[in-house]
């Protein structure tokens, strides 16, 4: 999607009126996850030339990031949430062969 879509998308579903990287939309966690994850291709691409991060590692990351959000995980209700979901997106990711996202590069 482009930057005036994802920022609608954002604005409406979530009241935050910019562009941001990724959506998840959810649908279902049992018995199976059902979701939908919308990549903003401009804003993914802004911000991995900003932390000087490869195109796939960023699209890696958000990936793994939104498919923990369709999983339930949050990082917006407490600081020990979002270290624990963070801690979770870089073992999935190391696995993959991506070194941890959180680290400035």
């Amino acid at each position: 999607m482009d930057a005036d879509e994802g920022q609608t998308l954002n604005r409406d579903y979530r009241q935050k009126d910019y562009p941001t990287n990724v959506l998840t939309f959810d649908y279902a966690t049992e018995p199976i996850v059902m979701a939908d994850l919308v990549l903003c291709a401009p804003v993914v691409a802004r911000e991995a030339a900003e932390q000087g991060k490869t195109l796939a590692a960023h699209y890696a990351h958000l990936l793994v990031h939104g498919t923990l959000h369709a999983q339930g995980w949050d990082h917006e209700t407490s600081e020990a949430d979002a270290q624990a979901m963070e801690a979770y997106e870089i073992e999935i990711l190391q696995g993959l062969g991506f070194a941890n996202p959180y680290v400035e590069s």
